[in-house]
């Protein structure tokens, strides 16, 4: 991979985490998780190889059901409490609904059995992001 696309990549990843940690709104802090996300993606299919790839699209899955389950959440606070502030999380499903989704990102269990297969599809540095850094934002 050419090295001004990588270190892009790394900066996009850097970017999305501190977007995500700095945001007190819901949908700020689902777009520094999205651009987390999406700036992974092109790191672990960087190997044309079948175990890449299947790697890069069981992560991509796993992390679209888990956005889309925060946004879900996020939204059904927002409707019931007329915020988007983070710290309104006040709603019975919202919180319960929101933990599910940051299992999934995490790879916590019962959540966890994406992980081990697409850290087998990777190479060591880009294992040592998704067990790293990529836990930083949720």
């Amino acid at each position: 991979m050419n090295p001004y696309i990588m270190s892009i990549l790394m900066c996009n990843l850097a970017l999305g985490t501190i977007i995500t940690a700095a945001s007190y709104h819901w949908f700020l802090a689902w777009i520094g998780l999205e651009l987390n996300t999406l700036a992974i993606i092109p790191i672990l299919a960087k190997h044309h190889h079948p175990r890449a790839t299947e790697a890069a699209t069981k992560y991509f899955i796993i992390q679209a059901t888990a956005s889309s389950i925060i946004l879900f959440s996020s939204i059904i606070n927002a409707w019931h409490t007329g915020t988007w502030d983070i710290t309104q999380l006040t709603t019975q499903p919202a919180p319960t609904m929101l933990l599910i989704a940051l299992a999934m990102k995490l790879g916590l269990a019962p959540m966890h059995f994406w992980l081990p297969e697409v850290m087998q599809g990777t190479d060591t540095t880009t294992a040592f992001i998704i067990a790293t850094w990529q836990k930083l934002p949720p």
